[in-house]
């Protein structure tokens, strides 16, 4: 079964865009090519119950068994020694993706207490778009009783496109809630 989003995108998303920005190829319109989805765990990442609560966590989200990350240099300041667990990381494609995507915009970042929409300045030179989420507990799939402590998540959506302002247009139209920005 071809995912909700998904089929949205290839049936009216894409030619929007090909029309609103003058692109004469469907290959040329802006789409997602993956999701990555981090969680930093610091020094919590040497304790193995934590590690494995975090790595239950993450894959009920994704519905994808994450990967441990390690640290690449040790760094006394940080507390960090090379090749220890550092976090943990989720690499999304396809349908999965646009499942994750859908859940997303419309049941998670809603539930989060005080929330005013994404900024819209999270995008690099690319047109990759980062936010973060101070609170993992905001997805339904993770039991709140079950949490031992609250972490945050890292969230890039890779974009295949041509500027900014392309990756925004199209994020917009796939629900993302971004705030207005107001120039003062």
């Amino acid at each position: 079964m071809i995912p909700r989003l998904k089929e949205l995108y290839k049936n009216q998303i894409q030619t929007d865009l090909m029309n609103k920005f003058g692109l004469k190829n469907l290959l040329m319109a802006p789409r997602i090519q993956k999701v990555v989805i981090n969680m930093g765990l610091g020094v919590d990442g040497n304790d193995n119950k934590i590690l494995k609560s975090c790595e239950d966590d993450l894959s009920k989200i994704t519905g994808q068994k994450p990967v441990i990350t390690k640290f690449k240099k040790s760094i006394s300041n940080f507390k960090t020694r090379k090749d220890t667990n550092a976090g943990l990381k989720v690499t999304l494609r396809k349908d999965k993706m646009y499942e994750f995507i859908d859940r997303m915009v419309n049941i998670a970042l809603p539930r989060i207490k005080d929330f005013r929409g994404l900024s819209a300045k999270g995008f690099d030179s690319f047109g990759n778009y980062t936010f973060g989420v101070k609170e993992h507990i905001i997805f339904p799939e993770v039991n709140f009783d079950k949490v031992e402590k609250i972490r945050g998540l890292d969230i890039s959506v890779i974009i295949s496109s041509m500027s900014k302002e392309h990756s925004l247009e199209l994020l917009k139209k796939l629900n993302f809630p971004f705030r207005n920005e107001r120039n003062n």
